[in-house]
């Protein structure tokens, strides 16, 4: 059974930084790309950041370019996220993501707030 499990985050100020990292088990890592999306409260849920399975392709929303940047250790069955100059619009729910024989599997998300 595919489980995905979130950690890291917190309240943190405007400018600052923040590492998620999202521990997978269940299916076998190293072959699936993975996605981190994201939900503010009382919006949709969005996409982030993607990473193929080698980690060598990424990709990033426009909003977090420049900013965030995804990785992952296919030895740790682990993707990460680190969140450098952080804003109040970051504010969110993070959830890490893999797609697997047609479906989607979430974990239960890492609460971020971004606020002085």
């Amino acid at each position: 059974q595919v489980q995905l499990v979130e950690s890291g985050g917190g309240l943190v100020q405007p400018g600052g930084s923040l590492r998620l990292s999202c521990a997978a088990s269940g299916f076998t890592f190293s072959n699936y790309a993975m996605r981190w999306y994201r939900q503010a409260p009382g919006k949709e849920r969005e996409w982030v950041a993607f990473i193929s399975v080698d980690g060598y392709r990424t990709n990033y929303a426009d909003s977090v370019k420049g900013r965030f940047t995804i990785s992952r250790d296919n030895a740790k069955n682990t993707v990460y996220l680190q969140m450098n100059s952080l804003k109040p619009e970051d504010t969110a729910v993070y959830y890490c993501n893999v797609f697997i024989a047609g479906r989607d599997s979430w974990g239960k998300g890492a609460l971020v707030t971004v606020s002085s």
